[in-house]
């Protein structure tokens, strides 16, 4: 059950899955779930991601506090992505969330299928 709604505590709820809820940072998560890993690792764990997506999603995962960036001073530098403990909190609530799309996946298609074949009504002001 959720817990009840008010304008602060929405705002707050909007705020984190604005950062947790896109789907690269979902993708992120799970693969830093498994343990540390270079930036290089991560590009090639995750399907279709660029450079840039994978750079500003790990950069903004990082400013969260979700995601931990460390330096080794080698030449060149070399760079190692870990989650933090509050990162680590996020593993089973997004293991549950893939549980659920993996789950349902077939439903949705059909509900989508089924909407997407309905006539369009004619537009009557706000829904």
């Amino acid at each position: 059950m959720l817990p009840a709604h008010n304008g602060e505590r929405c705002l707050a709820i909007r705020e984190v899955l604005s950062r947790i809820g896109d789907k690269w940072s979902v993708q992120i998560v799970g693969a830093l779930g498994a343990g540390p890993k270079r930036f290089a690792e991560l590009l090639r764990s995750i399907e279709a991601i660029s450079r840039r997506m994978l750079t500003l999603t790990l950069r903004n995962l990082e400013r969260d506090g979700l995601v931990h960036r460390k330096v080794f001073p080698t030449v060149p530098p070399a760079v190692e992505y870990s989650l933090t403990p509050l990162g680590e909190t996020l593993l089973e609530p997004v293991a549950a969330l893939a549980a659920w799309a993996s789950d349902n996946r077939l439903a949705v298609q059909t509900a989508r299928h089924k909407f997407d074949e309905r006539p369009t009504p004619p537009a009557q002001g706000h829904e």
